[in-house]
């Protein structure tokens, strides 16, 4: 099972606090589609994904599921809701199955007098804002099209993982313009998609739609 000594947070305790917390650590395992906890939910734990991929989602008032962002072990979840001990701002489910570890928030707060613990918690907080900061960007000024362009050109093998639905949730857009972009995309020779493998044939072309935040018909020819 993976350590906490691995967990980047966790890596400047020493080895007695390491193995302090380790004692501490609560293991939960779930399956595929399992909620973690929901929006509006409270805890005393400092949850810390030690195998699998989830997802956070926010839920309109209407319903509908906003997709917030995917966290891949080894991650700590909801790491600001844990230090200002305030209800969780978003669901949590998971997209595979996984593990894990949750640790009690006395324990956390137990090492914050470490000056190593409390920078890295720091470098944590300031990852998340960052991580906020680019979801805004991307939800309020991307198109669709744009959106799709920039999830090929940083991470071309999600579709090797999750399917088109899937991809359309991480999105925030529905699975037919998904569809109909990625259509758009391979007709203008900017990509090919065979068996779920996504191939970018002109990434100058990729990246100018994330720039102009459109497909120009005829687009792949002009980076020839």
């Amino acid at each position: 099972m993976l350590q906490l000594r691995e967990i980047s947070l966790f890596a400047g305790l020493d080895d007695t606090q390491l193995q302090l917390l380790q004692s501490h650590l609560l293991i939960k395992h779930y399956k595929k589609d399992s909620i973690v906890f929901y929006e509006g939910d409270e805890s005393e734990y400092l949850h810390i994904l030690l195998d699998g991929e989830v997802r956070l989602f926010k839920t309109s008032p209407q319903g509908r599921q906003v997709h917030i962002h995917n966290f891949q072990s080894p991650e700590i979840i909801a790491l600001f809701a844990a230090f200002e001990r305030v209800a969780f701002p978003a669901s949590c489910e998971f997209f595979t199955d996984g593990t894990l570890g949750l640790l009690p928030l006395k324990s956390l707060y137990s090492c914050l007098n470490k000056l190593e613990f409390s920078l890295a918690f720091i470098s944590s907080l300031s990852k998340r804002i960052r991580l906020l900061s680019t979801l805004l960007h991307k939800e309020t000024i991307f198109s669709s099209e744009a959106k799709i362009a920039d999830l090929i050109y940083n991470n071309p093998t999600v579709f090797q993982h999750f399917k088109n639905n899937q991809i359309a949730s991480i999105l925030n857009i529905t699975p037919e313009t998904l569809s109909r972009i990625l259509t758009k995309l391979k007709k203008e020779k900017i990509i090919i998609i065979e068996e779920h493998i996504v191939t970018v044939l002109n990434i100058k072309a990729l990246a100018a739609i994330i720039d102009t935040n459109s497909i120009k018909k005829g687009l792949s020819d002009s980076f020839l």
